[in-house]
């Protein structure tokens, strides 16, 4: 199986609204692609809390069957037709893939 946690921090205004705006559309966005392949085994979107300590705005943490599973869901349609979207609104980005160890 492979981790897929991508974490995103908003431009205060872009895109013609706030940043607070934004995180509801990101949301939205994101969770709208959360069934769109075969092989998500787990997909959360989390939005910073106010008042909790966070460095980033909005976290994707997803698990997949497999690296085809992965590169199925990078080259779907309606997870391609949001990057732009995500582009114009990120003030920064990191990701991370990793494979996870059998259960024992």
């Amino acid at each position: 199986m492979i981790r897929h946690i991508v974490m995103w921090k908003l431009k205060d205004h872009a895109e013609g609204a706030s940043r607070a705006d934004n995180l509801a559309k990101v949301k939205a966005s994101l969770e709208s692609v959360k069934d769109c392949v075969p092989g998500i085994v787990e997909f959360e979107v989390g939005v910073a809390t106010p008042g909790m300590e966070a460095t980033f705005d909005v976290v994707l943490n997803s698990l997949f069957e497999s690296q085809e599973a992965l590169d199925a869901y990078q080259a779907h349609p309606t997870h391609v037709a949001i990057k732009p979207f995500m582009s114009a609104i990120r003030a920064g980005r990191e990701c991370m893939d990793y494979v996870v160890p059998a259960a024992r």
